[in-house]
């Protein structure tokens, strides 16, 4: 299981969003961390197969991210995810099941499996607008983890989770990069130092740290903060 990106580069007119990135991700959790503009969401969106490569190419076990094959091992929780608001939580997830190309049967029994995991059992059945930040976020996590993705892209999952919730997602995400890929993109440096067994940090476009980050290397807060002066937020 190995997600291959090689001299990956994205230009929009005379701006380098992101600047030939090499790397392989393999089993693990990877932490993505990076400033307003550093190319996190570019990079993400590329690897999606949202958005094509100005130069360079990304495949996962050698078949390229553009085939239709690739959505059967990709799962995706996107910084601002759509949702419809009359759909009960149990229902977008059937719903969201069925664009996958799940059955009705399998969906049904993974949704509310997904639904417990992620501590909604209680309201699957009350509609979206009633749902906090919070739980939709949840519900955003719980979807893309319908087809027990391979490879698991996650944009700033934490954002609106209470401390409790996101102890419960950290644990979720280090069980699950046990067997599969997780990349994990956040500003949020603590999500990162918990359960990510490598940091890559992205500034400018371009990778300037990808590795494991332990006491050796000094305090990963502090790092981040003299890298990107204390900036925070998505592109």
């Amino acid at each position: 299981m190995e997600l291959v990106i090689d001299r990956v580069s994205k230009q929009y007119k005379n701006d380098i969003a992101v600047d030939r990135i090499s790397i392989k991700l393999q089993k693990g959790v990877y932490g993505l961390l990076g400033a307003n503009g550093a190319g996190k969401t570019t990079l993400i969106r590329m690897i999606c197969g949202i958005l094509k490569p100005t130069s360079g190419t990304i495949s996962f076990d050698g078949m390229d991210v553009s085939e239709e094959n690739y959505r059967s091992v990709l799962g995706y929780l996107p910084q601002d995810f759509g949702y419809y608001p009359e759909f009960t939580g149990l229902d977008f997830l059937l719903y969201m099941a069925a664009l996958k190309g799940i059955g009705r049967t399998q969906a049904k029994q993974k949704a509310k499996q997904l639904l417990q995991i992620v501590s909604l059992q209680e309201t699957a059945k009350k509609k979206i607008k009633t749902y906090s930040g919070g739980m939709k976020q949840r519900l955003g996590i719980a979807q893309a983890l319908l087809n027990e993705p391979k490879l698991l892209i996650l944009d700033e999952p934490t954002a609106g989770l209470d401390p409790k919730e996101r102890v419960h997602f950290r644990n979720l995400i280090e069980d699950w990069g046990r067997d599969h890929i997780v990349l994990l993109s956040t500003h949020i440096v603590s999500d990162v130092e918990q359960i990510a067994d490598q940091v890559l940090l992205m500034k400018d476009g371009q990778l300037i740290y990808c590795g494991k980050w332990d006491g050796t290397k000094g305090d990963l807060e502090r790092f981040y903060l003299q890298q990107f002066g204390g900036e925070e937020g998505n592109e």
